[in-house]
């Protein structure tokens, strides 16, 4: 009997060291191949690694430095307009039931998004590297509009690829951009859409290497861009833990974003992922619905494969092409998702769901009504998700939604829609 006490205690206390040997420390990745797990890496033609290389080097020298820092920092605060607030939604917690919506309201950054973050960060990164053209890719126009935005503030040239179908859903920011002196370039090739826009881009990198740098807006290509997104992005989730801790002096239970590529999800999760009692979640464009082949779900009906340099989850068939992704919302109309998503999902340590066109829409008009805040179809998508699982929720229970952008760029599109004239 002793000695089953005994045995019981060392099972007991192995258990427990395995518990601690098992924990990932999401700080540490992706590692030095730029791997999360076996997602990630950089799968590029033969021209592109000498510059991938080169961006990854002075990335790596630029992110110690003070100097660079203080410059990201200053032009954060003074050019952006961060930090941004964190909002408490009360009408729409009281809608939701009795909880505490908090909205990061990062669609009051300059340009109307999340995506100036990241293209300030890369954009100073170019300079430093001595690089005098920008090239972007866009699919609703926010990223495309942060890039013109701040090679206009710093006098670079600026070409933007985005799909022909995309120029027309989201013309308000394609005249934003013509304004800042941005060349667009209509693709229209495949569905014309994000995926094709960024096929472009990658081409001109290729064709003009020696003077052009490539500002990728979400967290996915070769590495180290998913890392180098992620890290600019997660100013949203710093600046989030420290309001949220001095507003409820604790922190959330959920965190909840929509994922396209992933950059404003990551940038809310990152600073989080080793807190192991907040709860996240992300969601995906169902589009006509999951079942369909209406939809951009890569996580939920995708399977691993390659696509823009890196190994990721992606919608594609049985021979592995990629197949054609669909969502009401341009930013979200992609058939992949960055490759730390693809880790997080397999780790477990996000859920990700669906949210469909049907439902991202009507999450815009209670939003608009019930906040005064019309909020971009993107976070529409994260929104629905908290409206249609309120009983998932306890009582007094903290939530921090990222309103990653603001729905100026959508209202031709919605109002179709919607059949309202404008």
């Amino acid at each position: 009997r002793k000695m089953s006490k005994k045995k019981s205690k060392v099972l007991l206390n192995m258990s427990k060291i395995m518990k601690k040997t098992n924990k990932i420390n999401y700080y540490k990745f992706p590692d030095k191949h730029g791997r999360f797990g076996k997602f990630g890496g950089r799968f590029v033609a033969e021209t592109l690694m000498p510059l991938l290389l080169d961006v990854e080097k002075k990335y790596k020298e630029v992110r110690r430095s003070k100097k660079f820092k203080r410059e990201l920092s200053y032009y954060f605060e003074n050019y952006v307009g961060r930090p941004s607030p964190l909002y408490f939604a009360k009408r729409i917690s009281k809608e939701i039931g009795d909880v505490k919506v908090y909205f990061k309201r990062d669609e009051l950054n300059h340009t109307g998004a999340h995506k100036i973050n990241n293209c300030v960060g890369q954009v100073l990164l170019a300079k430093k590297m001595g690089k005098k053209r920008i090239v972007a890719e866009t699919g609703a126009g926010q990223h495309g509009l942060a890039t013109a935005t701040v090679c206009a503030l710093f006098n670079l040239k600026c070409v933007v690829y985005m799909g022909a179908l995309d120029i027309k859903r989201q013309a308000p920011n394609v005249f934003k951009m013509k304004l800042l002196g941005a060349e667009i370039i209509p693709v229209k090739s495949g569905t014309s859409t994000l995926k094709d826009a960024m096929n472009e881009a990658l081409r001109d990198w290729v064709s003009n290497v020696k003077d052009t740098f490539y500002v990728i807006g979400t967290v996915a290509g070769p590495h180290p861009y998913p890392m180098m997104v992620r890290d600019f992005q997660s100013i949203i989730g710093i600046e989030a833990k420290k309001q949220i801790l001095k507003v409820e002096k604790r922190l959330p239970d959920y965190l909840v974003a929509c994922i396209g590529g992933g950059s404003n999800a990551l940038g809310l999760f990152y600073p989080f992922l080793n807190n192991e009692d907040v709860n996240i979640i992300g969601i995906e464009a169902g589009g006509k619905g999951i079942n369909s082949k209406m939809h951009a779900a890569s996580l939920s009906r995708g399977k691993p494969g390659f696509l823009h340099g890196n190994y990721t989850y992606l919608l594609q068939n049985e021979e592995g092409q990629i197949t054609d992704a669909h969502s009401i919302s341009a930013g979200l109309d992609y058939p992949g998702i960055g490759p730390e998503h693809s880790w997080l999902k397999e780790t477990g340590r996000v859920d990700y769901f669906s949210a469909t066109d049907k439902e991202a829409l009507n999450a815009f008009k209670i939003c608009s009504k019930l906040e005064g805040i019309i909020p971009a179809l993107e976070p529409s998508h994260a929104l629905s998700y908290l409206l249609k699982n309120s009983k998932k929720f306890k009582k007094n229970q903290i939530i921090i939604m990222n309103m990653c952008g603001r729905g100026d760029k959508d209202i031709f599109s919605i109002s179709d829609s919607l059949g309202i004239k404008i």
